[in-house]
């Protein structure tokens, strides 16, 4: 079953002489327990894509749709609310608030919306992820692999539709990276999570099912493991 699409997708900054094309007709599919790496060298598109994806940034034209919902032009109110119930982000700097335990840091997307979380499915995210006896503890206080767990589990709490994680390995050591990386295809595989990792590692990206390559905003490559 297709969870994504992506038709005739552009986006564009600047105008004349300075306009830039990061992205350029991007057609794209993505089947539900995919796990896709989206590779390329700087400035190729890669993060613009997830941006859009993640309805942080709207395409200059074309359509998005994920799950079946068209999120091409969605209002901010809108966007907002998608990002946090539909869509999960991991960013490689974690964005964790560092006030607030890991618990409540992990809940606070259902908080937001004054929702009582699936307590059966939080333990097993927090056990499955390694940190079940680091919840009550500030994010200060764990280490960067730690962190980046739970910035996971937060990512998973709402069951997403399609989990976006944008270089999530990209300040770990490589012990830490590893187990971030097993982690993911963990999700993939027991919760048949739909992911979509933009990655510069090449031993990142190979964890995935699938590889597109971008190159001056257009898919190059498209190739599966």
């Amino acid at each position: 079953m297709e969870i994504l699409r992506c038709e005739a997708v552009s986006r564009v900054y600047g105008a004349g002489a300075a306009q830039v094309r990061a992205l350029d007709q991007v057609d794209l599919s993505v089947e539900k327990g995919e796990f896709l790496a989206v590779t390329g060298p700087s400035g190729s598109g890669k993060s613009t894509l997830l941006y859009i994806l993640g309805a942080v940034e709207r395409p200059t034209s074309g359509r998005v749709f994920v799950d079946g919902e068209d999120i091409s032009a969605l209002n901010p109110t809108q966007a907002a609310l998608y990002r946090r119930r539909r869509v999960g982000l991991v960013y490689q700097f974690y964005n964790l608030i560092p006030t607030l335990t890991v618990r409540k840091n992990i809940l606070l997307p259902m908080a937001l919306d004054k929702k009582k979380p699936d307590r059966e499915y939080f333990d097993q995210l927090a056990e499955a992820l390694g940190i079940a006896d680091r919840l009550d503890f500030l994010p200060g206080q764990l280490s960067g692999g730690q962190q980046q767990r739970a910035a996971i589990a937060r990512a998973l709490l709402y069951r997403p539709a399609i989990l976006l994680a944008d270089e999530p390995t990209g300040n770990l050591d490589k012990k830490n990276s590893e187990e971030i990386l097993a982690l993911l295809r963990e999700a993939n595989k027991r919760l048949n999570q739909t992911i979509l990792m933009v990655t510069h590692d090449e031993r990142a990206a190979g964890e995935a099912d699938r590889m597109i390559t971008l190159e001056d905003g257009r898919i190059v490559r498209d190739t599966r493991g």
